[in-house]
């Protein structure tokens, strides 16, 4: 489903990193009928050859990303770090740029997402929605001024700038992918972990900035219900957090797991 095309980006959900990787090489490259794709192809990492010395990556972990997580979060993170620590130089405490990540994405989703609805929203038919709030939530973001929505465009340049010269020192850095353990089926959103959130907004600059992540299991908490924590990289960097990601993971088994049925 388009939503915000300056900020729509399209990749794979799979059962491991490896399998990620055989999905973005089949999708990348160009696409005559998508003006916003580019002709780059995506190559999955290889296993080093037999007697080879296997690459030793450079991990930042951002400073924050775990002080106002839930316990289980944060010690599931901290044991990925040591399974990290393994093949990586991880470097601790890393400082993330400050800017309003949150605020502008917010505005540009607003703005653009209204925009792609707009004859359903015109149309009255949003009351037929399900869940109440966007039965009405089209209608504020019509209202979102132009001059807003310009500012929080014009503010990705200095953005993407500060974000590039951050991970131009990294092979990646890692976050917990959110502060909470996954959200069970049924109850609303904002209802579910109430008052757990907080660090540097890492998706949202992400989003912002065009740069590549890649999210995988890592243990479980609360109820039973899994968490996970993130690789990002430098824009065009896939293949390298494909390859971390299948090191993590050929030493854990985590995306092995199943719900019991």
């Amino acid at each position: 489903m388009a939503l915000c095309w300056t900020l729509d980006k399209l990749g794979p959900m799979c059962r491991s990193a490896e399998d990620c990787g055989l999905v973005m090489a089949a999708i990348a490259g160009r696409d005559p009928n998508d003006p916003t794709s580019l002709a780059r192809p995506f190559t999955p990492p290889r296993a080093p050859a037999a007697g080879g010395k296997p690459r030793r990556f450079r991990v930042g972990v951002i400073k924050g990303t775990t002080d106002k997580v839930q316990p289980e979060v944060r010690k599931n993170f901290e044991d990925a770090l040591r399974v990290l620590g393994g093949f990586c130089e991880v470097v601790p405490d890393v400082a993330y740029p400050e800017f309003p990540f949150g605020p502008a994405v917010s505005t540009i989703v607003a703005a653009e997402g209204a925009s792609a609805f707009r004859d359903l929203i015109e149309s009255g038919r949003v009351k037929e929605l399900r869940v109440p709030n966007d039965r009405w939530g089209g209608y504020a973001a019509s209202m979102v001024l132009a001059v807003d929505y310009i500012q929080a465009l014009r503010l990705r340049a200095p953005m993407k700038k500060a974000l590039d010269a951050l991970y131009a020192k990294f092979d990646a850095l890692v976050s917990p992918t959110r502060a909470t353990v996954a959200y069970p089926i049924g109850p609303d959103f904002d209802k579910v972990y109430p008052g757990v959130g907080g660090g540097p907004a890492v998706i949202p600059a992400g989003n912002l900035a065009g740069q590549p992540a890649l999210s995988v299991p890592n243990g479980f908490g609360e109820k039973g219900l899994p968490t996970a924590f993130q690789f990002t990289g430098r824009a065009f960097s896939d293949e390298t957090l494909v390859a971390l990601a299948t090191a993590y993971q050929a030493r854990t088994e985590w995306h092995e797991k199943r719900p019991p049925m």
